[in-house]
This record gives C-alpha cells, structure tokens and sequence, in this order.
C-alpha cells in the first residue's frame, strides 16, 4: 500500500469514536497522511448520537500519537458558507489539502407520511449541497498543482428500497451522480473521484435484533465494521489508486 506521508486529508463527520469517519481519519494517519477532521455538536446532540463528549478530542489524540499532525473544527456543514471556512482553517493548521473524504451525513426517518420541505432541505443541505461545495472548494484550491483525492461516502439506495428513508436516499443518490459526473470534469486535472457504500456498518446504531437479522441475511455471516470502509478510503486516497475513478465502489461484504 502506497504511503500517504506528506499528505493532508480533510475528512468531515468524525465526532464518534465508533464512526466510520473516525476510523478513516486513523487509517489515514496510519499511512501517514496528516488529518483535519470535523464534527458536529449541534447534530449529534440534536439527533442523541453524542457519545462520549470528549470523543473528538480523543480522536485528535490518537492521531497525533501515530506521528502525524491533526486538527479540527465544530463545524455545522449545512451552513452555505462552511466549505469556505472550513478549508482556510485546515489550511491554515496543515497545509494545502491533498484528500477530501465527505463522510458527514445528515440522516433520519423519513416515511412518505412525515415527508415535507423542511426535511427534504435538512438532508440535501449536508448529504449533497454540502459535498458539492466541499469538492468545489478542493478542486478550486488545487489550483495548478496536479493530483488529489476525492472520497464521497454514499449508500446502498440504488440496491434496495430505502422506504422509511426516503429524504436520505435521495440525496445519497444525488451523491452518486454527482461523484460520477465530477470524476469526468476534474480527470485531466489528475483528480480522481470516487465513492464508497459501506453497507449495513455497526456504528453502535443497530439494536441487537437488527443485528441479528443483518448477521443472517449476510454472506460472511456478519455486518459491516468501521475500518472495513476505512480500508477502502485508504486505498482509493493512495498512488495505486490513480487509475480508478468515477466509481462507486461497494464494500458490502457480499450483501445486496
């Protein structure tokens, strides 16, 4: 696996210690890469996903104690202005960013009959608006340097009905349009574009019987884990995965 020494990924939406953002940010500081990360209070708390408060704290911790530099922002991404901000504090702490990886997601139930305009806006402003302007940001700031990263996070909404969900996978597929069509604008630039479904991935969200239906609707017998997605975002961030690009690439262990 090629090194990521020298390196600055950005990667948003690590606020928990057992998220897959998260263990991105340590695969890519195990390859050496330096690593901005973000987070979200006020959704976390909104949403009571909130751990351990100090989770990202800890994180920067367990970054730095791999030899790498890291820093990071409380930042709410659904404010139109927040790709800005964002890469001038990350490149203010680190350096020119090299690795995007637009992990953070905006996600809840949301039937048909609970569906209205507030909901639709709450999901498309973080999980596709947000991205957009973050990898607009990213190819705008390479300017003439050739060669860089970009990572989406996705979902598994073209596979099966996502019926409870339905604000979310639309926007998730709105991430996968975009990551494809994004992939041919930037290409002569040396930018690949790609993102990454990691399945049904045990986050701490899943209640024992949920897991158990997934462990037996699976290949490999079990779900997925942060780092398996991890891993993936690792590979697509290196050299060796200079040729891929434009693809959605389904880490779902075998699963549908």
């Amino acid at each position: 696996m090629s090194s990521l020494r020298g390196r600055v990924a950005l990667v948003t939406g690590t606020g928990r210690a057992l998220g897959i953002g998260a263990a991105i940010a340590r695969e890519l500081a195990a390859a050496g890469a330096d690593v901005f990360v973000t987070w979200c209070s006020v959704y976390d708390r909104a949403r009571g996903l909130r751990g351990d408060p100090r989770d990202a704290q800890l994180l920067l911790e367990d970054l730095r104690a791999q030899g790498v530099r890291a820093d990071g922002v409380d930042l709410d991404l659904a404010e139109p202005a927040a790709a800005a901000r964002l890469f001038t504090r990350a490149e203010g702490a680190l350096g020119p960013v090299d690795v995007l990886v637009n992990n953070a997601a905006h996600s809840e139930e949301t039937p048909i009959d609970v569906l209205d305009g507030d909901l639709l806006d709450a999901h498309y402003a973080v999980n596709l608006r947000a991205v957009a302007l973050l990898c607009a940001e990213f190819v705008r700031r390479r300017g003439s340097r050739r060669g860089g990263r970009i990572v989406n996070l996705t979902s598994g909404q073209g596979l099966a009905p996502m019926p409870n969900e339905l604000a979310y996978a639309a926007t998730k597929g709105g991430v996968d349009a975009f990551t494809t069509s994004l992939a041919s604008a930037v290409a002569a630039q040396g930018i690949t574009v790609n993102a990454v479904d990691p399945g049904a991935t045990d986050t701490g969200w899943m209640t024992p019987d949920m897991r158990r239906a997934l462990e037996d609707a699976s290949p490999q017998g079990r779900v997925g884990r942060p780092e398996d997605a991890a891993r993936v975002v690792r590979f697509l961030a290196s050299d060796d995965a200079a040729w891929i690009t434009g693809q959605i690439v389904r880490s779902r262990g075998g699963m549908g």
